[in-house]
Formats: structure tokens, C-alpha cells, sequence
């Protein structure tokens, strides 16, 4: 039986995208749960890794989004249980907030588009974060961060604005505040109106992403396919 990976989708219009790919590339199955539509299981049983996804939400925002209650719970699950688990964006807020961490909405810089993304010396020594080299370019987009990492959390990457860019939890639960799932072909789905009332250009974000396409693509698939070796280590026992 193939291992299995459970994503949870927290925006209905960002999927897994070529994570779920390279993952299936793998051979580890793919278990995508939009949490507007309900189902999230009340388990991880079944599961050999965890993906949390982002969106524009709070990692405690239930009234907006009511599944985030069975996602904080899943996220506890795999923290306590080391799980292979990948937070991105809102899924590393998920991940912080459930283990003591602060998050803040509309705090700090805001991050759209490609942005350098650099190791700590912890952090070149995690075999996931270890993937970009001494600094590669990731594409970010949002304008929640986390503010305080929880006090068992080791920062494993910065960027020039934001401190926090990732994190682990035990050996194999890790938050990153960018998208190794998007790709510069996914900003074209971004909303040039909005991104125009904070003064920035969709079409400047699309030519500066695609300039690092490349390099982008080559660490995204690196970094996630040491996620995908941990998934099989595990699912090996």
C-alpha cells in the first residue's frame, strides 16, 4: 500500500499544485481535503505525513472558517506524534499558534512575489532547509506573520523583513511562511486590483518570479523531496 499524505486545503483556489505532483512522483498518495466543504478527518490514523496549506485567514479565525478547529486539532496530533508534517504560509501559522506561538494579522512587512529566503546556521543543518543552498528565492504572499515562535520551535530561515520564515517542531513537523507549492505561472491568478491599492505590479511580480523560475523550481523540488523521504522513512517504520 502507498504511504498517504493528508493536505488540507484552506483556500478552495490553491491546491497542492506541484507539491501534490512531485509527492505523487514519489509514490506517496495524496489525500487533498478542502476544509470549506467539510470532512477533515478526526484523525491523523492512515496518514503517513501532514500538509497544511495557506490562505487568508487566522490559525484561530472559526467563525470565518469552522474547519480550523479540526485542522488545530490534527496539527497538535502531528506535533505530538512528530509526524512528517509541512505548514505553509497559514499552515506554519496553524502550526506556531497550536504550539504556543504568536501570530498577528496585518503586522509587519508585507511579502508578495519572489523573495531570497536564507538558511539560519540551524537551518543549514536541517536536511529540508538546507535545500536553498545559502539563500534562494521563494514566492511569498501575505500580510499575517508570526510574531513569536513557540519556546520549543528552532528557527531554520529568515528573510530580509521577516525573521520568522521557518521553523521546526521536534525532528519532522517544520512551518515556512513561503510557498514552495506556487510557482511564478501561479501569480498570474493574483488580483492586480488589490495588488495595485498597495502600490505594487502584478505584471512586475510575474516578470521578477519568472527571472528566478529556475532556481525557484529546482529548490522547491529539493526541499520537497526531502519531505517526501521522510514520509517514506516513515511510512516504513
Amino acid at each position: 500500500m502507498s504511504p498517504r499524505v493528508l493536505v488540507v486545503v484552506n483556500s478552495a483556489s490553491s491546491g497542492p499544485r506541484r507539491l501534490g505532483t512531485w509527492l505523487g512522483d514519489r509514490g506517496i498518495a495524496v489525500d487533498a481535503v478542502i476544509g470549506a466543504e467539510g470532512g477533515l478527518p478526526t484523525t491523523l490514523d492512515g496518514h503517513d505525513g501532514l500538509v497544511l496549506l495557506g490562505g487568508g485567514l487566522m490559525p484561530d479565525d472559526d467563525e470565518r472558517a469552522p474547519w480550523l478547529a479540526a485542522e488545530r486539532a490534527l496539527a497538535a496530533e502531528a506535533i505530538d506524534r512528530d509526524l512528517p508534517t509541512l505548514g505553509i504560509c497559514l499552515g506554519a501559522q496553524v502550526l506556531a499558534h497550536v504550539a504556543g506561538g504568536e501570530v498577528k494579522a496585518k503586522t509587519g512587512p508585507v511579502e508578495r512575489g519572489a523573495t531570497p529566503i536564507h538558511p539560519t546556521t540551524s537551518g543549514r543543518e536541517d536536511a529540508m532547509i538546507a535545500t536553498l543552498g545559502d539563500g534562494a528565492p521563494m514566492i511569498e504572499n501575505h500580510q499575517d506573520m508570526i510574531t513569536r515562535l513557540p519556546p520549543q520551535a528552532v528557527l531554520l530561515a529568515s528573510s530580509a523583513a521577516i525573521e520568522n520564515q521557518a521553523f521546526r517542531l521536534g525532528r519532522r513537523v517544520r512551518g515556512v511562511q513561503f510557498h514552495p507549492e506556487a510557482s511564478a505561472a501561479d501569480l498570474a491568478r493574483w488580483d492586480d486590483a488589490a495588488l495595485r491599492g498597495e502600490g505594487r505590479s502584478l505584471a512586475t511580480l510575474i516578470a521578477a518570479a519568472e527571472a528566478v523560475d529556475l532556481r525557484n523550481t529546482e529548490v522547491s523540488r529539493a526541499l520537497v523531496d526531502v519531505f517526501a523521504d521522510e514520509i517514506l522513512h516513515g511510512a516504513r517504520g
